[in-house]
């Protein structure tokens, strides 16, 4: 039921949000000269997908988790779509063709060891990565891996549909910030 409300979410999401997107794309060329970051992450069952997201950092910038970024590395326009989230706004197209959820853990990436390596012990990767959940309107993210892979274990034994929407509305409404970034 969940991919079928995916599906259907993501692909009105494209439908009424590009020109959102034209316009996000248009600025990013004159911020990076690179708008679309796509970045090979950790899928479900450890398989490999590219995730597409809208560039918030030089495009120079070491390819690490966001919380061993330095905010140097962040540009003016990124900080802009890190806050607003518009940055997540390429990961409908993850969510539409299927290698992501709207809800589910975050993706990370594959030299993220002890990340990996606690989501295992908790069967994290059986599910398809997501975009938000609860870990992230708790504002848990990558720099404390057990934390995060315990609270994503959470959501997903207990996951509804009623969790699902409340996800959703809860981070379209502003609540849980991303990762953070070293000062």
């Amino acid at each position: 039921m969940i991919r079928i409300f995916d599906f259907i979410f993501s692909f009105v999401g494209i439908l009424f949000l590009w020109p959102v997107g034209i316009i996000l794309y248009l600025v990013g060329i004159f911020d990076t000269g690179s708008p679309i970051f796509v970045q090979e992450r950790v899928g479900r069952y450890k398989k490999p997908f590219k995730l597409i997201k809208f560039r918030t950092m030089h495009v120079n910038t070491k390819s690490v988790a966001t919380h061993l970024s330095n905010q140097s590395s962040v540009t003016k326009f990124g900080g802009f779509l890190r806050k607003s989230k518009l940055d997540e706004l390429p990961q409908l197209i993850n969510v539409l063709i299927g290698d992501m959820s709207l809800v589910g853990p975050r993706p990370n990436l594959f030299n993220q060891v002890e990340l990996i390596e606690e989501r295992d012990k908790r069967g994290v990767y059986n599910a398809v990565p997501g975009i938000t959940g609860l870990a992230q309107i708790n504002e848990i993210d990558m720099s404390t891996p057990k934390d995060l892979a315990e609270k994503d274990a959470e959501m997903l034994q207990n996951l509804t549909l009623s969790d699902y929407f409340q996800y959703i509305f809860a981070t379209v409404s502003g609540k849980g910030q991303g990762d953070r970034i070293q000062k």
